[in-house]
């Protein structure tokens, strides 16, 4: 990529950022200590990635942090775009027409995902369908039927990509356009014995990612996934899952995010119906056939609306708050959770000091956004 094409270059066809507010953006969320929240929230208090980028060291410093956190230099982020074109893939921004809407409207939304294959089909409702890696025979079936049911409805299934369940859904659900979620970089596909499914989920749906290109995989990342996999679906429907199975964080999760839940009944005496059986104790949705799936969901997708688009404005400067009010702000977090609305209360301070201070504590390594509107010390 030309650095000095890409700096005077505007957006494209259907994109809301040129190519040096993307490298921006690209450079600011894979800054250490940024997540999507934080991400968020700097964009909000300086205008723009660019601007944030400059203030980071001064935030951090100020946050009681000695050195300032890693950004990733201009170069390293062109060479994770250009990785990602050599993979057929792309960055695409909240807001533009390829971010799934439903995905959009989380309040920790990834800023960017990474896109391999189509990206007409993350502009459809999806459902996701989820469960045991070790799934049963009958279970697998089941998957695939309903998989197939609602792709031939119009849907678009959604999934992880991993062993059992998820793959048979992924598998009856090709022709219709399938989108599977890596918790690891686009060029780390995993497990190995689904590299085949993973090349034709591409070639006629979608691969999706919010980490970088070459990032391997852990398993603290699954969970992470595991939020996008719901979060991009309007329901979750749990095939099979033992009590403690990973199956049912995504459900909690797409619980969390407004989503609904659906569960398949199995027999007491197999292990994995064990997480699905609770699922239903909890009020989870009861399927046996497709139409208990879209005559729930149908009715939503009329309702849903993207949000209000995130554009860059203008640079701005943000009033900082002195030692005083920031001495006040501190003081008032501990390890238990606090609405941010209570400090602004609290403190007597303004919402954009508050929100400076978060910030400086968030880069310094020292805050913990558990939750919408929350914050805690570490």
């Amino acid at each position: 990529m030309a650095r000095g094409k890409a700096s005077g270059a505007g957006p494209g066809p259907g994109e809301l950022l040129s190519p040096a507010q993307r490298l921006d953006w690209l450079r600011l969320i894979r800054t250490e200590n940024v997540g999507p929240r934080t991400f968020r929230a700097l964009i909000n208090q300086f205008g723009g990635a660019a601007a944030a980028l400059e203030a980071l060291p001064t935030l951090a410093r100020r946050g009681g942090r000695l050195l300032p956190p890693r950004t990733p230099t201009l170069d390293e982020a062109e060479a994770e775009v250009a990785a990602l074109a050599r993979l057929g893939a792309r960055l695409v921004a909240t807001g533009e027409a390829d971010y799934p809407v439903a995905l959009r409207q989380l309040d920790d939304a990834p800023p960017l995902i990474c896109i391999q294959g189509r990206g007409e089909v993350l502009r459809r409702p999806m459902v996701a369908i989820v469960g045991a890696r070790n799934a049963s025979a009958a279970g697998r079936s089941f998957a695939a039927r309903l998989a197939r049911d609602l792709a031939g409805a119009g849907w678009v299934v959604v999934s992880g990509l991993a062993r059992g369940i998820d793959a048979a859904a992924h598998e009856a659900s090709l022709d219709g356009g399938t989108v599977g979620v890596f918790a690891g970089g686009l060029s780390r596909p995993y497990p190995p014995e689904n590299l085949g499914l993973i090349a034709k989920v591409a070639e006629t749906g979608a691969l999706v990612s919010e980490m970088p290109v070459n990032w391997e995989p852990r398993a603290r990342d699954f969970p992470r996934r595991n939020r996008l996999v719901s979060g991009m679906a309007l329901g979750v429907v749990v095939v099979e899952a033992a009590e403690r199975s990973g199956s049912l964080i995504t459900a909690r999760l797409a619980g969390e995010q407004g989503r609904e839940v659906f569960a398949v009944p199995g027999s007491p005496l197999d292990p994995r119906a064990g997480g699905t059986n609770r699922l239903l104790k909890q009020g989870a949705t009861l399927v046996t056939e497709v139409e208990d799936v879209i005559s729930v969901l149908s009715p939503m997708t009329g309702r849903q609306r993207p949000d209000a688009i995130e554009a860059e404005g203008p640079p701005m400067t943000p009033p900082m708050p002195g030692d005083d009010a920031r001495a006040r702000i501190v003081g008032l977090l501990g390890p238990v959770p606090t609405l941010i609305d209570d400090l602004v209360r609290l403190s007597g301070c303004t919402a954009a000091e508050v929100q400076i201070v978060l910030l400086e504590l968030d880069l310094a390594g020292r805050l913990d956004r558990p939750g919408t509107g929350r914050v805690a010390l570490k």
